[in-house]
């Protein structure tokens, strides 16, 4: 399995537990404030990655990167808030389609700062899951709100942190990028999280831990993608996760995606295979001129 391939599976993972997060953090919300949870959320993925610091005597924690892990702490605070806020405002297949919007954002960095080749396939991959989602939001169907303008700012952090991320992880293992991160936003969000604590239910702080797993699997997944291939590769993947907010937000919140969600899905996912097909594609030919020059 080439490099890419590896990355598209292991981003469309980190798709996958990316919305399952998100679910548990709106459920957690509905009895506590998003401090309260947003603290929690870190505080208990750093507990779950502390016996692994303490095993290795806390070596993962030695980088040539603190001042970006520095910068991508803080740049988190805005997308911890007006993110995990925004879930309560909006219905949460709304907010997953208004969450594609970065991959496009990214992209357009990676060319800017990294230099990235950007395929036509890859343009192409971008542009239909962006139609995709338009055909679910539809002009002027989602009301621009509270929850929209804060998901739309927190959107422009995301996207910075998706840079830096890739950036730290030509050096850095996904270990020592989701240790810095887990850390420091525990330190970062706890005066907030003193202030305008809220005590929540034994169900939310359940709701949160497991979704501190979830957020552990996610980000450990995206540093690995991250090593393997470009951004370039990995972000139209995200589109597939508006596959998985339709089901979530019909299974735990009762919102039935109508029609046009479908429709919309059957189109983003298509974007998923479109760069699939053509990164294994271009492996294989790859592959082939290497077995013709030997021959």
């Amino acid at each position: 399995m080439n490099n890419n391939i590896k990355s598209i599976l292991l981003t469309l993972s980190a798709s996958f537990f990316a919305v399952l997060m998100e679910a548990l953090i709106r459920a957690a919300q509905y009895d506590s404030n998003v401090f309260t949870i947003g603290f929690l959320r870190f505080f208990f993925g750093l507990l779950i990655i502390f016996p692994y610091l303490v095993k290795n005597k806390f070596t993962t924690y030695k980088t040539n990167n603190l001042k970006f892990y520095i910068v991508r702490g803080l740049f988190n605070i805005p997308v911890m808030i007006l993110g995990f806020g925004a879930l309560i405002y909006i219905p949460f297949e709304q907010f997953k389609a208004m969450n594609f919007l970065s991959p496009i954002i990214v992209v357009l960095l990676s060319f800017i700062i990294f230099r990235e080749k950007i395929f036509k396939y890859r343009i192409l991959a971008l542009v239909i899951g962006f139609l995709g989602t338009i055909i679910i939001i539809r002009p002027g169907y989602v009301e621009f709100n509270i929850g929209t303008i804060m998901v739309l700012v927190s959107l422009l952090f995301w996207s910075f942190i998706i840079i830096l991320s890739k950036y730290v992880s030509k050096d850095d293992s996904p270990i020592t990028m989701v240790s810095y991160q887990y850390t420091l936003m525990t330190f970062f969000a706890l005066p907030l999280a003193i202030y305008f604590w809220e005590t929540p239910s034994l169900f939310s702080i359940l709701y949160v831990f497991i979704g501190a797993i979830s957020g552990t699997i996610l980000h450990l997944c995206l540093g690995l993608a991250y090593k393997y291939a470009d951004l370039s590769v990995t972000q139209p993947i995200w589109f597939s996760g508006l596959i998985f907010g339709s089901a979530f937000g019909y299974f735990l919140f009762k919102e039935i995606p109508d029609l046009w969600t479908w429709i919309g899905g059957i189109v983003v996912f298509s974007s998923v295979l479109i760069i699939t097909y053509n990164e294994r594609s271009k492996e294989e030919k790859k592959n082939k001129n290497i077995i013709n020059a030997i021959d």
